[in-house]
């Protein structure tokens, strides 16, 4: 680490670099309410947002976001990606009021031979004609060296011989591109400082690419060994395997480094929401910073010592981001994990009845990847509803649908203390399932009650895999009046069978306590 200031500028190039990515492809108004939001909210010191002379569309839209921009004093922060070809690309971004051209120049010998067939000399004077053209159309310049990573390792003496050809023409930024991905933290701390130091008074940008993972650690090393400024994306988006991750990169630079930028961290969840719509690009659930899981705790004793002290808090606090830290309920799911929860929900439960809907939640993460708050409160008026019979339970059953033909249900039932099996078929899973058991209890001499409405919903705001309830309202015989069962599940069917098997337990209870079924009681 080196001695200079402890600042950074941060270029987000997502609407360029970022539209690389395969599949992406922003609409004008897209492009125009990203950089409102990285300019406005997040406050990246610059954003590059589109290529010249790419489309009609890529006009329209960075003539939109320069008079917006131009509106709250932010023009100069818009960069465009520009060719070395006679002025049109200047002329292209002028036309719109552009303020800032990033030229695109060959970093390697090997790119500057290959794709132009040209000398170092006459690449040098091409380049020096754009930059004069554009200076003088009152444009700033900045200039990428693309390839520089291979250049700097393979030929050195091009990358050194080009950069004395322009040092001293007018260019604001050198953005020294990664641009194959292939360097270490170490090469770039190595190559990075070497540069710095044989052109003093140079700003040197440093552009990664990801695909050996090391983007954002190659970021690092580019700023502790004296990058003026450092480049990345929202969600990592760009060619191949993508660039550095705008919200990793920033909370690395002040976490790790202790570096002073002018990032508002809490806007950097609604970004990448943003981008992550409009580019139809998912990120993981545990991506770093900005995945819907990363607050998340799922194992019981990390809530156990969340309570007991933040035992598990680091300094990326959720509340940083504007987000909440969460305690996952499922299968790994402890009594700290639903106090937590219940905290949260303001609910209070007995001991007794906190221990019994932690054994349902356990009982249903084996049957569901995800449990949420939302669903806690499903769970809690199932177990509380229930009066834990267990006369009959339910030992299998299999149910099946199908297009244009009627769905069979086969169960196996536990009757007291002997097992029973029998099918069904219906017009829906849960009529097959209701005639298989009614056909099942008839030859035990035991009498079902009619249905009389059905109910499901999930949770509001809930997800499709979100718990179902399932509640049913049941017939009554004689003084016993319509009465009410519940079922949760993952599956809406199975919520309903989880109904109805409570229905069963109260019909067999009712029969032993009141004598009503002397065949029901025998079974029993």
């Amino acid at each position: 680490m080196t001695d200079s200031p402890r600042t950074v500028l941060i270029m987000d190039t997502t609407l360029r670099d970022g539209e690389q990515t395969h599949g992406v492809s922003f609409s004008p108004d897209e492009k125009v309410n990203i950089a409102k939001a990285l300019l406005d909210l997040v406050r990246v010191d610059r954003i590059e947002v589109a290529s010249a002379r790419v489309s009609p569309g890529e006009q329209d839209a960075l003539a939109r976001i320069i008079d917006w921009a131009a509106t709250r004093g932010l023009a100069e922060r818009v960069e465009v990606l520009g060719f070395v070809d006679g002025g049109r690309s200047v002329e292209w971004i002028a036309s719109v009021g552009g303020r800032v051209l990033n030229l695109l120049a060959k970093g390697s010998e090997t790119h500057c031979r290959g794709q132009l067939g040209k000398t170092l000399d006459e690449h040098a004077a091409d380049v020096r004609e754009t930059v004069a053209i554009a200076l003088a159309r009152g444009l700033k310049v900045n200039i990428y060296l693309e390839d520089w990573s291979n250049g700097y390792q393979d030929q050195p003496g091009y990358v050194y011989g080009l950069m004395e050809r322009l040092a001293d023409c007018g260019i604001a930024h050198f953005m020294l591109p990664d641009t194959l991905g292939v360097m270490t933290p170490e090469r770039v701390t190595h190559a990075m400082g070497d540069m710095i130091r044989r052109f003093a008074g140079v700003r040197f940008d440093f552009h990664p690419h990801n695909d050996y993972g090391l983007a954002t650690a190659n970021v690092l090393a580019a700023a502790a060994a004296g990058a003026a400024a450092v480049h990345c994306t929202v969600n990592c988006l760009g060619e191949r395997a993508g660039n550095a991750s705008l919200a990793e990169v920033a909370v690395n630079l002040r976490d790790q480094l202790g570096f002073t930028i002018g990032i508002d961290e809490s806007h950097l969840a609604r970004v990448s929401e943003l981008v992550e719509y409009f580019s139809g690009k998912r990120i993981a659930d545990n991506a770093p910073i900005v995945g819907a899981d990363v607050f998340t705790q799922t194992a019981g004793i990390h809530a156990d010592g969340d309570r007991k002290g933040s035992l598990y808090h680091t300094r990326l606090s959720p509340e940083r981001f504007a987000r909440r830290r969460k305690y996952a309920l499922g299968k790994l799911a402890g009594k700290a994990s639903l106090a937590k929860n219940l905290e949260r929900l303001d609910i209070s439960l007995s001991e007794e009845n906190q221990r019994r809907v932690l054994a349902r939640i356990v009982e249903l993460g084996d049957s569901k990847k995800t449990i949420t708050i939302e669903d806690l409160p499903f769970i809690i008026a199932e177990v509380l509803d229930s009066k834990d019979y267990h006369h009959a339970e339910l030992l299998a059953c299999t149910v099946t649908s199908s297009l244009d033909l009627e769905s069979t249900a086969s169960i196996k039932l536990r009757l007291g203390a002997e097992v029973f099996s029998a099918a069904g078929s219906g017009n829906g899973g849960f009529a097959a399932f209701d005639n298989a058991l009614a056909r099942l209890v008839k030859r035990q001499g035991i009498s079902l009650p009619g249905l009389k409405d059905f109910e499901v919903r999930i949770p509001k705001g809930g997800r499709s895999d979100a718990l179902t309830e399932c509640t049913i309202t049941w017939e009554g015989e004689g003084d016993q009046g319509e009465f009410k069962t519940r079922g949760v599940h993952a599956n809406q069917v199975y919520a309903a069978v989880a109904a109805a098997m409570r229905m069963l337990n109260i019909v067999m209870h009712r029969a032993l306590t009141e004598g009503q079924s002397d065949a029901a009681a025998a079974v029993a």
